[in-house]
C-alpha cells in the first residue's frame, strides 16, 4: 500500500512540475493506472483492461492470451483515457 501511495505522489509531482514549466501539453498528464481501466495505444486502438497495477506504476493487461506489463513511463492520460505511447504490436512483444 505504501508503494502505491509513493507512486501516486511521484506521478502527481511529475505532472505538476511538467505543467509548471510548460513542457506538457494540456491534454496529456502523468498517468496513474487503476484496475479495470481500458488501455489504448497512441493511435486510439483498444489494447485491454488493466488486470493489475504494479508498485512501480506499470500496468498489466492480457493481450492475445498472454499477460504483459506496460511500463509506467509509457503511460499517460490523454483526453480522459489511459494511453500508452507503444503500438499494439510493441505491447504484444512485451513480457
Amino acid at each position: 500500500m505504501r508503494s502505491l501511495v509513493f507512486v501516486m505522489a511521484c506521478a502527481l509531482a511529475a505532472a505538476t512540475a511538467a505543467a509548471q514549466d510548460g513542457s506538457s501539453p494540456a491534454a496529456a498528464a502523468a498517468a496513474v493506472a487503476s484496475k479495470g481501466q481500458m488501455v489504448v495505444a497512441a493511435n486510439g486502438a483498444r489494447l485491454g483492461t488493466v488486470y493489475r497495477v504494479n508498485a512501480d506504476g506499470s500496468a498489466q493487461i492480457i493481450i492475445d492470451g498472454k499477460m504483459v506489463t506496460i511500463p509506467a513511463a509509457t503511460l499517460s492520460t490523454a483526453n480522459g483515457r489511459l494511453t500508452t505511447s507503444l503500438s499494439k504490436s510493441e505491447v504484444s512483444d512485451l513480457h
